[in-house]
């Protein structure tokens, strides 16, 4: 039954996400009315086996699975996947299939070209239906970007539902794959500007991996031991993409041609982590005021370097938005459990100010399962 039909206003929603870390599956439940009320229950991320997360690295930069059938081949396998790491939540946490309304499914973005009206998330949302028996919402990018908009970032509107009672203006900047920062105003309107800032981990992982065969640099450590290559930094910084208004967004693979070489691995790890500092220093100068506070969410916000650097170069104080009692971990599955509650009830997913689409734009389509698990009534 699709949400907009029913009479009662709490959801229980389960978000998945694949993120551009490629770390692996993160999983969770949350209560909601879509809108203002947000009861996080339970998280649990998955991680991918090796070979299967560098598969996903061979399918980076791929058109549609209809014209790669071997990248159609692996979106079912993904699918597959999604669906067993979903059971195994379900059942570890003890939740009964039935009192599930709907499951936020975002998939894996492998390609990204809104400029060119593009955006791929591998996921088969009626395959993930049928297997689960639960109703399914995927492709929340797609209707924004045949708007006009980005497509990203999506997860704004959840991070305003949990911000409601912080001093503002206040920034929360998720590091994973990407950079992007959600900036909400002191007006009594709460304006919103969203963007993608620039490299966040996609770099400093990829160059930990190939160069010390660990997935990250933990706690920063690597970095703290290098020097940073101040050339490089000022290169990447002046990619056109710097220059841009927001809002705006990135591929994963904007920044791959920037290639580093000849530094010792702690050299390289600083580097990139400056890059990272240096983007998201550069982002809030496009901001119409700057914040009282930054709060990180994603896996940067466990680089104690990177935080201590941004902190130092801004002026601003940074925090863990674990530090507000939020789960930085699991943020961005709650939040595609949030926006399935508002793609049923037909509410928006991106505004103006989060994706620069023209109006604010509903998004997310809805697939029923062949074989559906009898689910309960929102509470």
């Amino acid at each position: 039954m699709v949400l907009a039909e029913m009479n009662c206003q709490i959801f229980r929603a389960i978000g998945m996400i694949s993120g551009t870390s490629i770390d692996g599956i993160d999983t969770a439940l949350i209560e909601t009315d879509g809108v203002n009320h947000v009861k996080p229950l339970a998280f649990m991320p998955y991680a991918y086996e090796p070979a299967f997360r560098a598969k996903i690295r061979e399918n980076f930069g791929n058109k549609p699975p209809t014209q790669h059938p071997a990248t159609r081949d692996f979106e079912c396998a993904l699918t597959s996947l999604h669906a067993d790491v979903l059971q195994r939540f379900m059942t570890e946490h003890a939740i009964n299939p039935s009192s599930i309304n709907l499951v936020g499914f975002h998939g894996q973005t492998i390609w990204h070209r809104p400029d060119a009206g593009e955006t791929i998330q591998l996921g088969d949302g009626q395959q993930l239906a049928d297997l689960v028996g639960l109703p399914v919402v995927n492709d929340f990018r797609s209707a924004d970007v045949r708007a006009g908009g980005h497509g990203a970032p999506l997860v704004p509107l959840y991070h305003r539902a949990l911000a409601a009672s912080l001093p503002l203006p206040v920034a929360i900047i998720n590091i994973g794959g990407v950079s992007n920062i959600t900036w909400i105003g002191s007006a009594q309107d709460q304006d919103m500007l969203a963007f993608d800032m620039g490299p966040g981990n996609a770099l400093l992982d990829d160059w930990m991996l190939r160069h010390s065969g660990r997935a990250y640099d933990e706690h920063g450590l690597t970095a703290n031991a290098g020097k940073v290559d101040e050339d490089y930094v000022s290169r990447v910084l002046a990619h056109p993409f710097f220059a841009a208004s927001a809002p705006k967004s990135l591929d994963r693979q904007t920044f791959h041609d920037f290639k580093l070489s000849g530094l010792s691995l702690e050299d390289g790890a600083a580097t990139l982590t400056m890059v990272t500092v240096r983007a998201i220093a550069a982002g809030l100068k496009l901001l119409p005021e700057l914040p009282l506070h930054i709060y990180l969410t994603g896996g940067g916000r466990l680089n104690l370097t990177l935080m201590r650097w941004l902190e130092s170069l801004t002026d601003i104080p940074v925090s863990s938005v674990d530090d507000l009692g939020w789960s930085g971990d699991g943020l961005e599955a709650e939040a595609f459990a949030y926006l399935a509650v508002r793609s049923q009830l037909g509410l928006p997913l991106s505004l103006p100010g989060t994706t620069g689409v023209r109006q604010p734009c509903g998004g997310g389509v809805l697939h029923r399962p062949a074989l559906a698990v009898s689910a309960s009534q929102p509470a």
